[in-house]
């Protein structure tokens, strides 16, 4: 695939409501909930922790709540975020080059915007929650540069070097790292500024680990091969296809996670071996079962057509529109009110209200995302990127 076209070719406007794909907003409006239950433990304090990392103190319906949580969510939204990142990436280049820009320029803009995104996860590491996902992704969208302009044939190759080397080395990395020192070191300072050095520090490292060990490479090639077949953009074209995926995509997601699951509801456990062999699997499987998350929703979008972007659908749509805005905000929200150096509500609060916060914190997001629909307007993070990226006169 050959781009020759000027560098200087003006930029993408913004998709009109009526130009967008209702799939990938609804997709990006349920990863939201599932990134809000799947962060909330982080902001709980003052329980001691077990020999895996989770919250000791918990009554039943806790244990269970955080059972379902690892079965279904954990280590599902990252996955998720990936593939619609790689999405999202192929969009914008596919719109840049209809609108002439060849590769350089279009890789040019991309950088640009990744850069912006690596300097935003780390401000909201630093000042709001050191398990930012947006640091890590900007520096996966400097290496997506390479993969704008293959062709597909060179993408599928690209995808199953990548599959394989997350397989045997990525993952590998990672699930060691979890299980050696998953949770945030001691530091002798007030909350907030402990908060401030260790976010300072983590969003970095975390940026540098995910780009080393190429966790979401494949992902985010997926998320390119998707825009590229339609699958999100036009189910109704590729339905045998999407329900194959995500059937096969929740039977590997409960089969890989079950064993991290049983861990977490307190009926397994295992000497540390086996918990890094059962957090390798569920990060394995996380990425398919992530892969059958987005089919799932694109399944669910075709059903919900006949809506448009009304009611429920709408609503989600409204989220998946302003994605940046909404998830930004959930911090905005969850960090002052739980954590030590805010409110403090999160100290021994257990998995189930922690959950029931993330779910009211999801709500409060989609009323505010509906408020901007009506009013026409668009998420104020995706403006300011969009303006940091193109500049204030093609904003």
């Amino acid at each position: 695939m050959t781009r020759t076209l000027e560098v200087g070719a003006a930029p993408p406007t913004p998709i009109a409501k009526s130009e967008r794909s209702l799939a990938p907003d609804i997709a990006r409006g349920f990863m939201l909930l599932f990134i809000a239950l799947a962060n909330v433990p982080v902001h709980l304090w003052g329980m001691r922790l077990d020999d895996y990392g989770h919250n000791t103190g918990q009554s039943a319906a806790d244990h269970i709540a955080y059972f379902v949580e690892q079965l279904l969510i954990a280590e599902r939204s990252r996955p998720m975020f990936a593939v619609l990142y790689g999405f999202g990436i192929a969009v914008m280049a596919t719109r840049m080059f209809a609108r002439g820009t060849d590769v350089k320029g279009v890789r040019k803009v991309l950088r640009r915007r990744s850069w912006w995104l690596l300097a935003f996860g780390f401000l909201h590491s630093t000042f709001l929650f050191y398990g930012d996902i947006l640091a890590p992704y900007g520096a996966m969208g400097l290496i997506a540069l390479f993969f704008v302009h293959l062709s597909d044939k060179s993408l599928k190759r690209w995808l199953w070097g990548s599959i394989a080397y997350v397989a045997l080395v990525g993952n590998v990395i990672m699930a060691y790292l979890f299980t050696t020192n998953g949770q945030p070191p001691e530091i002798d300072l007030p909350p907030y500024l402990a908060q401030v050095v260790f976010g300072a520090i983590a969003s970095p490292t975390n940026a540098i680990g995910v780009a080393a060990t190429g966790m979401f490479v494949p992902l985010i090639i997926a998320g390119m091969m998707l825009h590229r077949a339609g699958w999100v953009e036009h189910p109704e074209a590729h339905l045998p296809q999407l329900k194959k995926l995500f059937i096969s995509g929740m039977i590997v997601n409960v089969l890989s996670s079950l064993p991290v699951a049983l861990i977490a509801l307190g009926a397994w456990e295992p000497a540390k071996g086996l918990w890094a062999a059962a957090v390798y699997l569920t990060l394995l499987g996380g990425m398919y079962a992530g892969l059958g998350y987005i089919c799932g929703f694109a399944l669910l979008a075709h059903k919900l057509r006949g809506y448009g972007r009304r009611g429920i659908p709408g609503a989600l749509a409204a989220v998946g529109e302003r994605s940046l805005t909404s998830y930004l905000l959930q911090s905005f929200v969850m960090a002052p009110l739980l954590t030590a150096w805010g409110f403090g509500l999160g100290e021994d609060l257990g998995y189930l209200g922690a959950f029931g916060v993330a779910f009211g914190t999801w709500l409060a997001t989609v009323a505010v995302a509906v408020a901007l629909d009506k009013a026409g307007k668009r998420g104020p993070f995706e403006v300011l990127l969009r303006r940091l990226t193109y500049g204030p006169k093609r904003a």
